[in-house]
C-alpha cells in the first residue's frame, strides 16, 4: 500500500543525511592518514618506497569505487569474517580516498620551488627534517584547495554506499520512493539535500584557494 510523500519522509531524509555526512568525515579522516604516509612515500629518497607507493595509487585509481565496495564488504563475509555495512563502507572509502589524497599532495609536495628544497639539502637536513621543516608548510598552502574539492566528490560518492545496504542519504531515498512511488518529489529533495551540504564546501574551497594563493 502506497502513502503520500509528507513531512515525516522529510525528516527521515535530513536525518539520514547525517549519516552521510558522518561517512564523509570518517572516509576523508581515514583517507587522510592513509593519503599522507603515501604522499611522504612517493617522495622519499628510497626509490623502491616510491615505487610500493606508486603501485598502490595505481591499483587502487584503476578499480572503480563501487567495486571497491563489493570487495571490501562481500570479500570479508566470505573469508568467514563478518563485517557491518557501514565499516564496510567506511573502509572502502578510506582506501579510495588514501589513493586520491596521497596523489593529491604527493603534486603539492614536489610543487615547493626546488630551490627551497635544495635549500634544505645544502643546510645538511635529514629527509625527515626537510619534510617537516621546508616542504609540508609550503605544500599545505597549496593543497588546501583541492583537498576541499575532494571532500566534496566524496561527499556525493558516499551515495554508492547503498548498494552495500548502509542506510546513507540515497538508500533511504530510495526506501522511502519504495512506499511513496513519488520518485520525482523524493529524489528531488534528495538532490536538493546533497546540493546543500556540497555549495558551501565548494564556496569555502573557492574563497581558500583565493586567500591561500594571493600574493
Amino acid at each position: 500500500m502506497s502513502r503520500h510523500f509528507g513531512i515525516d519522509e522529510a525528516r527521515l531524509l535530513i536525518f539520514a543525511a547525517r549519516w552521510t555526512v558522518l561517512l564523509t568525515l570518517t572516509a576523508f579522516a581515514g583517507g587522510g592518514f592513509g593519503g599522507a604516509i603515501i604522499a611522504v612515500a612517493r617522495v622519499a629518497p628510497v626509490r623502491i618506497v616510491r615505487l610500493a607507493a606508486a603501485a598502490y595509487i595505481k591499483v587502487l585509481q584503476g578499480i572503480p569505487l563501487l567495486i571497491l565496495l563489493f570487495l571490501v564488504f562481500f570479500g570479508v563475509n566470505i573469508l568467514g569474517l563478518r563485517i557491518e555495512p557501514w565499516t564496510a563502507a567506511a573502509v572502502g572509502f578510506g582506501l579510495y580516498g588514501s589513493a586520491f589524497l596521497g596523489e593529491i599532495w604527493r603534486g603539492c609536495l614536489q610543487a615547493v620551488p626546488r630551490g627551497q628544497r635544495d635549500a634544505a639539502v645544502a643546510l645538511a637536513l635529514t629527509f625527515p627534517q626537510r619534510l617537516c621543516l621546508v616542504v609540508a608548510p609550503q605544500a599545505a598552502r597549496v593543497a588546501v584547495p583541492p583537498s576541499v574539492g575532494f571532500l566534496v566528490q566524496l561527499l556525493k560518492s558516499t551515495s554508492l554506499a547503498s548498494v552495500i545496504g548502509f542506510t546513507e542519504l540515497t538508500w533511504t531515498g530510495q526506501m522511502i520512493n519504495n512506499v511513496t512511488f513519488q520518485p520525482l518529489i523524493v529524489f528531488g529533495l534528495v538532490a536538493a539535500i546533497y546540493f546543500a551540504l556540497c555549495w558551501p564546501l565548494s564556496l569555502i574551497g573557492t574563497r581558500l584557494e583565493r586567500r591561500l594563493l594571493r600574493p
